[in-house]
C-alpha cells in the first residue's frame, strides 16, 4: 500500500470516530435515565433529584468536554483539506479545493463541513450571549465611582485601568471580540453556501456585533437580545445549503440504495454487510475510538492526581508508579466498557490481540492456515456475547469489573480451545505422514504442553483464590476439557507413530483410536450437558436474561443434540459395519500363503483376512471401513453379503455406472469419516 493510500485510509477512520463520541455521551448520561440497579433503587426510594449531585456534575463535565474534544477533531479534519489543491471538486453548493480524495470521502468531508458550520454558529451564540451576561451584571452591580458608564468613554478618556481591569467589562468584550473573529474567519472558510464579497464581510459584522454594541452606551434589552440578531445571518445561510441542496441529498440516498438492493439480489445480504464492514473499516475505527477514549480518562485521572502544588507535581511519577498504577488500569478499564460503544471498542482492540496471538502460535507451529486466521473475530464475537448476557454496562463500577475478569478469564480458556484446534491438525499430519522433522515435532509438542500445564496452574490459583461458584464450575470445565482434548491429540499423535515405527500391518489401530476418541468425545459431552445445567442455575437463581436463554438454546442444539446425534451415527455405523465382517469368512493361514497378495484397499500384507462371497480377500478393519459408505465390493462391485436367503441377489450389470459409483463412494469415505479414516494415515 502506497504512503497516500495509507494516508487516506488514516483520515477516513478519524472522520469516522468523532460521531462514536458524540454516542457515547448520549450513553452515557442516558438521556437522564437511570441505568445501574443502585440507580433505580435510588430513585425508587426518593421522588425529589438533587441537581447538584456530584455524578450528575460529572456527567455533564464530560458531556461538555467531549462535544469540545469532539468539534475540534471536526474543525482539525476540515481545515486540513485546504492545504493543497491538486483538484477542485464541486460540492451541492461552491467549489472547495481538496485533495483527490474518494468520493464516498468527499461526502463524509462534506457533511463534516456542514455540521462544522453549524456548531460554529451555536457556539457563537453561546459565547456571546454568555459576555453579555457577565457585562450587564458587572453593570448592574458597578457602584464606586472609577466604573464609567460605557466601554466607549473608557475609550475616548484613555482610561488604560478600567480597559486593563481583568474584572471588568472592558477585557470581556476584547476576548469576545478575538473569539467572534476567529469564529468568522473559520465560518467563512467552512460553509458551504455561496462566496459573495459582500455576503462575507456581512458574515463578519455579524459575528462581531455584539461586541461592538456592548462598547457603545446602547439600552439593555438591545444588548440582551443582540446575539439573537447577530446568529441570523449564518443560520439563514446554514439554512439555504441544507434546502438547496436536499434534491442532491436525495440522490446520493438513493443510489446508495439502489446499489444496496442489487448487491443483495446478486450476492446477498451477508455479502452487503461484509463488504460494508470493510470498506467502512469498522474494526480499526472501533479500535481508534476507543484508544482515544482510554487516552482522554488517563489524562482526567492524572489531573486529579495533581491538585496544583509544586511539590505534589513531583511526587506524580512515584505515586502513579508505587501506589496508582494499578488503580488507574482499574478505573481505565472500569470506564472503558461503560456503554455499548465502549464495549464495542474494547471487543475490537481485544480480537485484535487475539489475532496477534494466534498468528504467533501459528508462527511458532510453523503454519499458516487461512481458517486458523479467525481467531481474532471468533474472540470478538465470544466477548461481546459474554458483555451483553452478563449485563456488563449495567453494574456498578466495583461489580462491573470483577465481572470484567471473569469474562476475560472465559475468553482466555475458550482462546486455548482455539489454539487446541490449531494444533491437533498438525500433530495428525505430522503422525500420520511420517514427517521426519525433528523441530515440527518439538514446537508442536511444546504448545501442547503449554496447553496442559497452564489450565492446571489457572485452576490451582483459582481455586485457592476463589470459593465455589458457578463461574469457577464454567472455568473449571472448560480447563479440564481443553485438558483432556489434548491428552486425546496426544494420546493419537502417539499410537501413529508406534505404527510408523513398526514393519508389519497394525489390524487393532483403527480399533484404538476409535476408543480413545469416542471417550474424548464422551468427556466432552457431559461437560457439555454440566455446562447447559450449570447456565440454567445462572439463568435461574442468579442472573436471567433474553440472551442468555438464547446462548442457552443455542449450545443445547449444537452441542448437545447435534453432538449426540453425530455420535450415536458414528456408533450404529460401526456396528451395523461389525456385524457385516462378522458374518464373512475369516481367511486360513494356507489361504493367505497361496494368495500371497496385499490388501487392495491398503495396499498392505494380509497376515489375517476376510472372504467376501465374491471370493475377494481384504483385510477386515479395511472392509469395515469400506462398509460404512456402501454393501458393494470395491473390485467387482457385488454384494459382499447376504441379507436374506429368500431374497434373489441383486446385481448392476452396468459396469461403467459401477466404476462411477465406487470412485464417488471412495471420495465420500474420505469426506464424511475421516477421523475413522485416520487408523490407517497415508501409506
Amino acid at each position: 500500500m502506497s504512503l497516500r493510500s495509507k494516508a487516506l485510509a488514516l483520515v477516513e477512520v478519524l472522520l469516522r470516530v468523532p460521531p462514536l463520541f458524540v454516542v457515547d455521551e448520549f450513553l452515557k448520561i442516558s438521556l437522564g435515565l437511570p441505568t445501574t440497579s443502585d440507580e433505580i433503587s435510588a430513585l425508587s426510594n426518593t421522588t425529589i433529584i438533587d441537581s447538584a449531585d456530584p455524578e450528575a456534575a460529572y456527567y455533564d463535565a464530560n458531556f461538555y468536554n467531549a462535544f469540545a474534544y469532539s468539534f475540534c477533531i471536526f474543525l482539525t479534519c476540515c481545515l486540513g483539506k485546504f492545504v493543497s489543491s491538486t483538484r477542485s471538486i464541486a460540492p451541492p453548493i461552491g467549489i472547495y479545493p481538496f485533495i483527490a480524495f474518494p468520493e464516498h470521502l468527499v461526502h463524509l468531508i462534506i457533511v463534516y463541513l456542514y455540521l462544522t458550520s453549524v456548531g460554529i454558529v451555536f457556539v457563537s451564540y453561546w459565547t456571546n450571549v454568555s459576555t453579555i451576561k457577565q457585562i450587564q451584571g458587572l453593570t448592574a452591580i458597578a457602584t464606586s465611582p472609577h466604573h464609567s458608564s460605557s466601554i466607549l468613554e473608557d475609550v475616548l478618556n484613555l482610561n488604560i485601568k478600567n480597559l486593563f481591569d481583568l474584572d471588568g467589562p472592558g477585557v470581556l468584550v476584547m476576548q469576545n471580540f478575538l473569539i467572534q473573529f476567529v469564529l468568522s474567519v473559520v465560518f467563512k472558510n467552512v460553509h458551504l453556501g455561496p462566496r459573495h464579497n459582500s455576503l462575507q464581510k456581512m458574515l463578519t459584522a455579524s459575528f462581531m456585533a455584539p461586541s461592538f454594541l456592548a462598547m457603545l452606551p446602547v439600552p439593555p434589552n438591545l444588548l440582551r437580545h443582540s446575539p439573537v440578531f447577530a446568529s441570523l445571518v449564518p443560520l439563514m445561510l446554514v439554512k439555504f445549503v441544507i434546502w438547496t441542496s436536499t434534491y442532491k441529498i436525495v440522490q446520493v440516498i438513493y443510489a446508495g440504495y439502489q446499489h444496496g438492493r442489487l448487491f443483495v439480489s446478486n450476492y446477498g445480504l451477508s455479502a452487503l454487510v461484509e463488504t460494508e464492514w470493510m470498506r467502512l473499516n469498522v474494526p480499526c475505527v472501533l479500535r481508534v475510538f476507543w484508544v482515544l477514549r482510554v487516552a482522554e480518562h488517563s489524562i482526567l485521572l492524572l489531573m486529579d492526581n495533581y491538585d496544583g502544588d509544586t511539590e505534589e507535581m513531583t511526587k506524580v511519577s512515584t505515586l502513579l508508579a508505587v501506589q496508582s498504577l494499578a488503580s488507574m488500569a482499574k478505573s481505565l478499564l472500569v470506564t472503558g466498557c461503560e456503554t455499548i460503544t465502549a464495549v464495542l471498542g474494547m471487543t475490537s482492540v481485544i480480537s485484535f490481540f487475539c489475532h496477534y496471538i494466534g498468528n504467533f502460535f501459528q508462527w511458532i507451529l510453523l503454519t499458516d492456515e487461512e481458517e486458523d486466521k479467525s481467531i481474532g473475530t471468533v474472540s470478538a464475537i465470544l466477548f461481546y456475547i459474554l458483555a451483553l448476557q452478563t449485563g456488563l454496562t449495567s453494574l456498578n463500577p466495583e461489580k462491573r469489573f470483577i465481572r470484567l475478569c471473569r469474562n476475560f478469564c472465559l475468553l482466555f480458556t475458550a482462546l486455548l480451545h482455539f489454539l487446541h484446534n490449531i494444533v491437533n491438525p498438525m500433530l495428525m499430519s505430522l503422525s500420520a505422514s511420517h514427517n521426519p522433522s525433528t523441530h515440527r515435532h518439538v514446537r508442536a509438542l511444546g504448545v501442547c504442553a503449554f496447553l496442559i500445564f497452564f489450565p492446571i496452574f489457572l485452576l490451582a490459583y483459582l481455586w485457592s483464590q476463589h470459593s465455589v461458584s458457578t463461574w469457577l464450575l464454567a472455568v473449571s470445565a472448560f480447563s479440564i476439557e481443553v485438558i483432556v482434548k489434548v491428552t486425546v491429540s496426544l494420546a493419537i499423535y502417539s499410537l501413529f507413530l508406534i505404527d510408523a515405527c513398526r514393519s508389519s500391518f497394525w489390524e487393532q489401530l483403527d480399533d484404538y483410536v476409535y476408543y480413545i476418541r469416542a471417550f474424548g468425545n464422551t468427556i466432552e459431552f457431559c461437560f457439555g450437558i454440566f455446562l447447559f445445567f450449570n447456565g440454567a442455575w445462572i439463568l435461574l437463581f442468579e442472573s436471567g436474561g433474553a440472551i442468555r436463554a438464547v446462548m442457552m438454546c443455542i449450545h443445547a442444539y449444537f452441542n448437545i443434540w447435534c453432538e449426540a446425534r453425530a455420535g450415536w451415527s458414528v456408533f450404529m455405523k460401526r456396528r451395523t459395519a461389525v456385524n457385516k465382517i462378522n458374518s464373512l469368512r475369516e481367511a486360513s493361514t494356507d489361504q493367505l500363503s497361496h494368495l500371497d497378495d496385499v490388501c487392495a484397499i491398503c495396499y498392505q500384507e494380509m497376515h489375517s483376512a476376510k472372504i467376501t462371497r465374491c471370493n475377494h480377500f481384504f483385510h477386515g478393519v479395511c472392509l469395515r471401513k469400506w462398509l460404512y459408505v456402501q454393501d458393494r465390493c470395491p473390485l467387482c462391485h457385488d454384494i459382499l453379503y447376504k441379507i436374506d436367503s429368500d431374497t434373489p441377489e441383486i446385481k448392476d450389470d452396468n459396469s461403467e455406472m459401477g466404476n462411477e459409483e465406487n470412485s464417488n463412494n471412495q471420495n465420500l469415505l474420505l469426506e464424511e469419516e475421516p477421523d475413522l479414516l485416520l487408523g490407517e494415515g497415508v501409506r
